[in-house]
C-alpha cells in the first residue's frame, strides 16, 4: 500500500511495534538494514490474482530474510505496507509501517493473517484515496471500514493480534486483500478501474525511476 505523502514517518514518537507500545524506534525498521531490494510485482501478473499459501515453517532463516527484504523494498517504494506476493512470493505474509489518523506509528509483520468480520453495530465505511505499490502511480477512492482487527502469527509462530483505526485500518484491510488474490482495483467500478489503469500507464515510469534513485541512495 502506498504511504500518504503528506505525512512523515517519525523516528520515534508514539510507536506500536507488533501491536505493543515502545518508547522509541528508528526511522527505518532494523529489518531493512539487513534486507535486499526485490522487484515489486505489477497488476496483471498472475501471482497477484491468486490466494497465497499459508506459512508452515517458522523461525527459519529464509522467512526472516524474506521479512527483511520486504521491509527494505517497502521503504524504497515509499510504501506503508507490502504483501509477500508483491515481491513474487506466494505466502501469507505482510509487513507494515503505517501511521494511523492519530499520528501513532504502527510497525511490524503478520504471518497467516485473518481479518475479523466487521461488527455490524459499529461498522462505518469511509471513502479515502488508496494507492498500491503494485499499481504504481495510481490512486483512487476506495470504501473501507475505519476499524480493523487482524489475527495471525509472528515469524516465530507466536500469536499476534493487530488492531487498527483510520488509515492504519485501511492498510490492514488492503494487505489482507492482497493475500487473498485481490488488489484495490477489484473494489472499483469499471469506470474507476479504467481510470486507475490510465493513471498507472501515465506515471509508472516516473515511479520506477524514483524507486531506483532511492535504492541507489541507500547503496542497494
Amino acid at each position: 500500500m502506498s504511504v500518504r505523502h503528506e505525512r512523515s514517518r517519525p523516528a520515534d514518537r508514539r510507536v506500536r511495534l507488533q501491536g505493543r507500545p515502545v518508547d522509541s524506534y528508528p526511522a527505518l525498521a532494523p529489518e531493512a538494514e539487513r534486507g535486499s531490494v526485490r522487484r515489486v510485482t505489477v497488476v496483471g501478473e498472475e501471482i497477484l490474482s491468486r490466494s497465497c499459501q499459508e506459512v508452515t515453517r517458522f523461525g527459519s532463516p529464509g522467512l526472516s530474510a524474506l521479512i527483511d527484504d520486504m521491509f527494505l523494498t517497502m521503504y524504497v517504494a515509499d510504501g506503508a505496507g507490502l504483501a509477500a506476493n508483491q515481491v513474487d512470493i506466494g505466502l501469507r505474509l505482510f509487513v507494515y509501517d503505517c501511521l494511523d489518523d492519530h499520528g501513532i506509528r504502527h510497525v511490524g509483520h503478520l504471518v497467516n493473517p485473518v481479518l475479523d468480520p466487521p461488527d455490524p453495530g459499529s461498522r462505518r465505511l469511509v471513502d479515502d484515496v488508496e494507492g498500491c505499490l503494485s499499481v504504481p502511480g495510481a490512486g483512487m477512492a476506495v470504501p473501507r471500514t475505519d476499524h480493523a482487527v487482524v489475527r495471525g502469527l509472528d515469524q516465530d509462530g507466536e500469536p499476534v493480534v493487530i488492531e487498527g483505526t483510520g488509515y492504519f485500518a485501511r492498510c490492514l484491510q488492503h494487505e489482507t486483500d492482497h493475500l487473498l488474490g485481490h488488489t484495490y482495483l477489484d473494489r472499483l467500478s469499471k469506470r474507476d478501474r479504467a481510470e486507475a489503469l490510465r493513471q498507472m500507464a501515465d506515471r509508472r515510469e516516473g515511479v520506477f525511476a524514483r524507486r531506483a534513485a532511492k535504492a541507489a541512495g541507500l547503496g542497494r
